[in-house]
């Protein structure tokens, strides 16, 4: 009773929320079980910072003028290190003891181990055994002729220190890339070559950099969502230095940098991984049918037990300290919360996100992880990918996160591709756009990589078709480009404007890049041909790619303006039939004319009284348009029986910024 009284004095941004309300004993009592989980790690460990210490416990450490090394693992009979150490024979000098609690523990010479060798963990369990990795290594290297992933001593002499503080709070303009991907070349890019991409970045008016694939993963297809090592930062891009000084370029131009976080599931290889450790999958992962996840092939975490949840928590701080980034995005969190794991499912009603389908545990898990990277970082972007719309998951009330990704978006965006443009809804559009719960913030896009890995295609593509392999040239003439340019330009400008708070776009994608996104896998021979960004083009002068680019550009210098996202958005006018949207955000006017072919020429719309000068039309020829308005042109409200009104050409497939000027 005092816990439902000191929670009900506090303002709750549920209680304005009368469907909730029929759930508020189920709300309270996640709350409290989290506040249980803590209190048991607090009265064990002192606090839940101190609990997220685990990388300093476990693993391999130089302490007191010796190596110390740990392992969990309560299944195992016999463990004992090889390496270049013991010229990878069973010294019995580097066998490991049993201190209890299922940790293991050894402790050697300072000068028997020294930085860049390799070793592994060779595990005896009952009726079996085998060569594994240790679950909190800081670095795993892959032998280019064996293929064989093994464990890096990882203490140089001069480690990277960081120079740069982070950068200060704002709204969110997300540039998304994979790292390995991120370049011209046939081949993998690397951390160096990525750090020389930011000011770029930057200069485009993006403020955060999300990062694909960076924690170590086996298989390079899998974009680095089936991870191996959690501690280890992928060795194929570089050195742990070698990021550390990506994350510095980063904040000292001010970008923030947010990595994708895997937490929902891991890769179910053995050698390399998790998976049987100890001889047991149980030691870190559901037993049974509940601990393989069926559509991804991997394995799912056990949330319940104590030391998973000391593993997840400490990567989460190990990330924030030792390599200074500024947030996460958790990935898969839908996986994360369901049983059921969202695949199929259907959300229709809150009874979805209160039933016994909802993982307790997993919700205990990420409300404890938001606590914890908030109180050692106030200023962490934390974000949810989430399709299943829990409420609350994106409020202090609840899970914690800081945002939540609009994941309806570009659902909307790719099934209105998909008809003809005289049947596209602006009703559905606006109200998709605006489909969010004013109590959480969230995240708008476009497109990200989902869309434009193989099988979905970038929206620029989908648009074009096979017409941007002839017909992108300035001086082409092609009905498809020009619908297919207009519309990507519009498509941006309205996500971006009307976006809760905060704008998200996928590398290249901003200036249209054709084709997909497709990693070397055996189904493309092994291909790099897609597996990169092709720059040039947007430089080349004889390409329209330039003019999605540029407007892209001014799309953030809008949207970048002081407060922009912090203002609501008012709806000025719905045009079903003639297909118009009109609405007003942070003094700005933005009209929208989907229609493909009416152009009304005296179309009016009622604004507050003053003189509207145009900031940016999509039509303009420096955006690729025809400019069929005159550049910054003003626009006088005129007096109507019904109010004050200004009168606009709005040519099909435009679009209108106007800003207000002046009282008359």
């Amino acid at each position: 009773m005092l816990c439902r009284q000191r929670i009900s004095n506090c303002p709750l941004s549920w209680t304005d929320d009368r469907l909730l309300e029929n759930f508020s004993a189920e709300i309270i009592q996640r709350r409290l079980r989290a506040d249980e989980v803590e209190n048991a790690i607090i009265r064990q460990y002192g606090s839940l910072e101190n609990f997220a210490l685990g990388h300093e416990f476990y693993g391999l450490h130089q302490k007191n003028g010796e190596w110390v090394f740990r392992e969990y693992a309560p299944h195992a009979e016999n463990i004992i290190l090889a390496g270049d150490f013991s010229n990878w024979d069973n010294d019995e000098r580097f066998r490991l003891k049993p201190v209890g609690s299922g940790v293991w523990e050894g402790r050697f010479p300072l000068d028997s181990m020294t930085h860049g060798m390799h070793y592994c963990m060779r595990v005896k369990w009952h009726n079996g055994g085998g060569e594994r990795l240790p679950a909190y290594l800081r670095r795993a290297v892959q032998d280019e002729k064996t293929l064989r992933f093994t464990a890096m001593i990882w203490q140089p002499e001069n480690p990277y220190r960081f120079r740069y503080p982070r950068p200060g709070t704002a709204s969110l303009r997300i540039y998304e890339a994979h790292i390995g991907s991120a370049q011209e070349k046939c081949g993998i890019g690397t951390y160096d070559e990525f750090a020389a991409l930011l000011p770029e970045i930057a200069a485009a008016g993006y403020n955060t950099i999300q990062l694909m694939g960076v924690m170590e993963h086996p298989y390079y297809g899998s974009f680095g969502y089936h991870v191996s090592n959690f501690f280890a930062v992928s060795s194929r891009f570089g050195t742990p230095d070698e990021f550390k000084h990506l994350v510095d370029e980063a904040h000292r131009l001010k970008l923030r940098v947010v990595i994708d976080l895997v937490h929902s599931h891991a890769v179910k290889n053995d050698a390399e991984g998790l998976s049987t450790i100890d001889g047991s999958r149980d030691t870190y992962f559901h037993p049974g049918e509940k601990g393989w996840h069926r559509a991804w092939d991997s394995l799912c975490f056990n949330y319940g037990k104590m030391e998973v949840l000391r593993f997840l928590l400490s990567n989460c701080r190990y990330f924030l300290e030792e390599f200074n980034v500024d947030g996460f995005r958790f990935d898969g969190v839908t996986s994360m919360l369901y049983s059921h794991h969202g695949l199929g499912y259907e959300f229709t009603g809150y009874e979805d996100y209160f039933s016994p389908e909802v993982d307790s545990d997993a919700l205990v898990y990420l409300t404890l992880a938001n606590r914890l990277i908030h109180r050692l970082v106030p200023a962490a972007v934390t974000v949810a990918e989430d399709v299943s719309g829990m409420p609350l998951l994106a409020s202090s009330d609840g899970v914690g996160f800081d945002y939540r990704l609009a994941m309806g978006i570009p659902d909307i965006w790719f099934k209105m591709l998909d008809i003809p443009d005289e049947k596209w809804s602006v009703s559905q559009l606006f109200g998709e756009l605006l489909n969010r719960r004013p109590d959480e913030k969230t995240i708008s896009y476009v497109e990200c990589h989902d869309q434009a890995i193989v099988g979905g295609q970038s929206s620029f593509f989908r648009l074009a078709g096979s017409a941007v392999y002839d017909s992108m040239r300035c001086d082409s003439d092609s009905l498809v480009i020009d619908r297919a340019v207009a519309l990507h330009k519009m498509m941006r400008l309205i996500t971006a404007a009307t976006a809760g708070h905060g704008y998200l776009n996928f590398a290249g994608n901003e200036f249209g890049h054709p084709e997909w996104l497709d990693l070397p896998r055996e189904g493309n021979n092994w291909s790099f041909h897609y597996a990169r960004r092709q720059w040039h083009l947007a430089k080349d002068p004889e390409l329209r790619y330039k003019y999605l680019g540029d407007f892209d550009r001014a799309i953030m210098d809008i949207v970048s303006c002081e407060d922009f996202y912090g203002c609501r958005v008012q709806r000025l006018l719905l045009d079903e039939k003639k297909q118009i949207i009109a609405f007003e955000r942070a003094g700005l006017i933005f009209v929208f004319n989907f229609s493909a072919d009416t152009s009304p020429a005296d179309y009016e719309i009622e604004v507050p009284s003053g003189v509207y000068q145009t900031v940016l039309d999509s039509d303009e020829s420096r955006f690729g348009g025809v400019e069929r308005r005159l550049p910054q042109q003003e626009y006088y409200t005129l007096p109507r029986r019904e109010g004050l009104f200004i009168s606009l050409y709005l040519p099909a497939r435009s679009a209108l910024v106007l800003k207000r000027q002046a009282l008359m």
